[in-house]
């Protein structure tokens, strides 16, 4: 219950400061205490736990505790009485709103009782809102898995997601890095899933992405992915599917190799970062879109300038141009768009 003490003792009756709890314990053993006592702890007059005595002003005497109990629980009932009459009106109101919309809101809204985008803050719901589209999924799921080499437990997150879907016959197709082609935890994973799951490689991919049953998708809402957004909105869940089988054409299937770039010394990571310095970014932006550490993005160079006679970045730029490093890597999957590959294992 919200008192009216003073700036000392800002309390209700129901949770007494420490000095007025000894003055007012005094006051019930002894029927009354000297007025002087409760100078110290006005809180206890204010909130009428203590009266004048009517034979002797000097002196001070207690409001039962029974009486008081009964008062705060008076209080304590229309406290919530006014809750929930707060709440009925809240309830009413948004009821009102939400038909103004009429049916152009509930299909834009990506239907009936859906929100069209929702924001999903903290991991906990980033969570449950992927169980619960795992659980209704039934068909096909595809996701863009960014960065570099996949840890075990990064992997190991999802996999009780995967497993629940490899076994109601759910096809997944994955998207990665060229260097993810590098971890042995993600090759375990696909053995583990089987033709389940195929997956693909690019030089680079956008952000994360996962798409159920083409209707709902799931993207990062910040960068360090501590929030997502859950969309259902039939136009945005389209468009991201289209750039999903773009990106799907031109990636390198994970059984493949990835191609010779025809250019004797030159490894296709290298021609990589050489499209990049090509473009003007810096080293720290090259290793973010490839997915590699700064350090292995450096040596790279290092080892692209000594391959091209550059001893400078400058005349390596001049290089680049020179042998045609300058254009993106052509990858095998983009030869042959439409041709599927095998079911990794």
């Amino acid at each position: 219950m919200a008192g009216h003490g003073t700036d000392e003792h800002p309390h209700g009756a129901d949770r007494l400061c420490e000095a007025g709890d000894r003055v007012y314990s005094r006051a019930v053993r002894r029927g009354r205490v000297p007025r002087r006592d409760a100078e110290a702890v006005p809180c206890l007059l204010e909130l009428a736990l203590l009266h004048p005595d009517p034979d002797d002003m000097d002196w001070l005497v207690p409001t039962s505790p029974q009486e008081v109990m009964t008062r705060l629980l008076r209080a304590v009932h229309d406290e919530i009485s006014a809750s929930q009459r707060r709440v009925g009106s809240a309830v009413a109101a948004f009821e009102w709103y939400a038909g103004l919309g009429g049916p152009a809101a509930a299909a834009a809204s990506g239907g009936e009782g859906t929100a069209a985008i929702r924001v999903l803050d903290g991991p906990a719901r980033i969570q449950a809102a992927l169980d619960e589209a795992t659980a209704a999924c039934t068909t096909e799921v595809l996701t863009v898995q960014p960065g570099g080499i996949r840890r075990e437990h990064e992997l190991s997150e999802g996999l009780h997601r995967a497993l629940a879907l490899r076994g109601r016959g759910v096809r997944m197709r994955d998207l990665y890095n060229h260097v993810a082609r590098h971890g042995q935890g993600l090759l375990n994973y696909l053995e583990l899933m089987g033709d389940a799951v195929e997956a693909r490689t690019l030089d680079e991919v956008i952000d994360r992405l996962i798409l159920f049953d083409r209707t709902v998708a799931f993207i990062p809402a910040n960068a360090d992915r501590t929030m997502a957004l859950e969309l259902r909105h039939p136009g945005l869940v389209a468009y991201l599917v289209t750039v999903f089988e773009r990106l799907w054409r031109l990636a390198v299937p994970l059984t493949a190799a990835l191609p010779d770039t025809g250019i004797e010394g030159i490894s296709h990571r290298e021609q990589s970062i050489a499209a990049l310095l090509a473009e003007g970014h810096q080293d720290a932006v090259i290793a973010e879109r490839l997915g590699i550490s700064v350090r292995t993005c450096r040596a790279h160079i290092a080892r692209l300038s000594e391959t091209l006679g550059a001893a400078s970045r400058t005349q390596l730029g001049v290089r680049i141009a020179q042998v045609g490093l300058d254009g993106p890597a052509r990858d095998a999957g983009a030869a042959a768009p439409g041709r599927e590959s095998p079911g990794v294992r």
